[in-house]
């Protein structure tokens, strides 16, 4: 297996190539080094997520690092009982989402843009310091990462149907 940080230099995924080698411990499992690097910063279109974060706060951040027609989604509704819903806006069409937590938040993103190859899909890579790892990704990416080892995001399956 090549070393985790070679593949991401080679698919163009790594900011600083230097400052990442100076951030992973020697012998550190790569899926927990990928973690440390999309909290540290270091992942292209990572974003690391506080875990307070409530689902409608994580949108606007979200869409903008999905790309392309995700960034015209609009939140026209937020009502919160007797569970979080979201009234959202994509071109012509309105639909209400439940969203209990930042994972559901994601699957409906992935969901509504599965076919919009402008779109990256959201990966949820897991928890590390208590926030969400999230890294969105080009979807021609998928599925060469989704062969590698180091890549085991939580919703891997769902991705699977995202790859092109």
């Amino acid at each position: 297996m090549p070393p985790l940080l070679d593949v991401l230099t080679r698919e163009h995924l790594l900011k600083d190539r230097a400052a990442a080698s100076e951030l992973l411990p020697r012998g550190e499992p790569p899926h927990v080094s990928l973690l440390r690097l999309c909290d540290a910063g270091l992942l292209q279109g990572g974003l690391s997520v506080s875990l307070g974060v409530r689902p409608d706060e994580l949108m606007g951040p979200l869409t903008l690092a999905m790309g392309g027609a995700a960034r015209n989604l609009k939140v026209v509704d937020v009502r919160e009982r007797p569970v979080l819903e979201l009234h959202v806006q994509a071109g012509d069409v309105t639909e209400r989402w439940e969203v209990e937590n930042l994972s559901a938040l994601v699957h409906n993103l992935n969901d509504l843009y599965r076919d919009a190859k402008d779109v990256r899909a959201v990966a949820e890579l897991g928890e590390w310091e208590d926030a969400l790892q999230l890294w969105c990704i080009d979807k021609r990416l998928l599925p060469r990462l989704l062969r590698q080892p180091f890549f085991a995001p939580w919703n891997g399956r769902a991705l699977q149907g995202s790859a092109s």
